[in-house]
């Protein structure tokens, strides 16, 4: 019964703090928008630019139509993603929403340069949105929608986000004019490629995989002076039958100019394809130490 209990409260703990940086991720998220982007006439994307608009043109508090207009889209999540992802999400989206009410009147930290704006808007909410997909919850029902859709369309998840919200910056432009809709847009730009860089870290992961004439010579110097260890795997030219081996290094993304200073040393003429990597889980991927 105490072994239970024990091998229980880390998780329940570790579904906690999820919980919690959930609801950081919305209050940051509010603070973006409500102190930097709104009081500027800049919008966002996806719902929470909807529900900007709405709110301007029919005088109705931010924070119940960015829960309101949700709603489908958290039943959808619900549907098609699981149970914890759809709490998550409720929890994030409800932060998100009282985060705006509570900070509606708070004064704006930057007034005026349309750049500054912008940039530092983008990257408040990119970070707040970051913080909570990371921990399993969503701030935004457009990209459940766009997932969906993508399982019964010819067209991938990011190509629908882009098409939605294209919609949604027509949308703000009534509102906030053609130049609201370009800075918004933007604005969106950012947070978007903040929100990947929280979720998989700055320095995320590549895969290079090498077709060198000195195979042995190219690992031991990776080993030596990045301290990364790499796989052979024996490979035949199509055209020419040749047999050889493809090495295949995974690299931090910091590592990978001198990875390519490197390649570039030993063999210039080497063959090299690299690849963005989602996550790396299990063996040595741990960084040896070089000295």
């Amino acid at each position: 019964m105490n072994t239970t209990k024990k091998h229980h409260r880390p998780k329940r703990l570790k579904i906690a703090f999820r919980a919690l940086m959930v609801i950081i991720g919305g209050i940051i998220a509010a603070y973006g928008l409500e102190t930097v982007l709104i009081p500027n006439h800049v919008s966002d994307g996806g719902v929470t630019g909807i529900s900007i608009v709405a709110s301007n043109l029919f005088g109705l508090p931010l924070g119940v139509l960015i829960a309101v207009i949700n709603i489908p889209f958290v039943w959808l999540g619900y549907q098609q993603i699981g149970k914890s992802f759809a709490i998550f999400s409720i929890l994030g989206i409800v932060s998100l929403a009282v985060g705006t009410s509570l900070m509606h009147h708070t004064p704006a930290i930057i007034e005026g340069d349309t750049l500054l704006v912008t940039v530092v808007g983008g990257i408040i909410l990119g970070f707040g949105m970051g913080i909570a997909l990371r921990n399993g919850g969503a701030l935004d029902g457009i990209d459940m929608l766009a997932v969906l859709l993508s399982r019964k369309l010819p067209f991938g998840t990011s190509d629908l986000i882009l098409f939605l919200n294209a919609f949604v910056f027509i949308f703000v432009s009534l509102v906030f004019g053609l130049q609201g809709a370009i800075l918004s847009a933007i604005a969106y730009f950012i947070a978007s490629k903040v929100i990947h860089i929280v979720e998989v870290g700055l320095s995320g992961s590549k895969t290079f995989q090498i077709i060198t004439s000195q195979p042995g010579l190219m690992v031991e110097t990776i080993r030596d002076r990045l301290g990364r260890s790499a796989t052979y795997k024996e490979a035949y030219g199509g055209y020419s039958h040749e047999k050889f081996k493809e090495i295949t290094c995974v690299i931090n993304r910091l590592e990978e100019s001198k990875m390519k200073e490197i390649i570039n040393e030993i063999d210039p003429t080497a063959f090299v394809t690299v690849y963005d990597v989602a996550e790396v889980k299990g063996g040595n991927f741990r960084k040896n130490n070089i000295h």
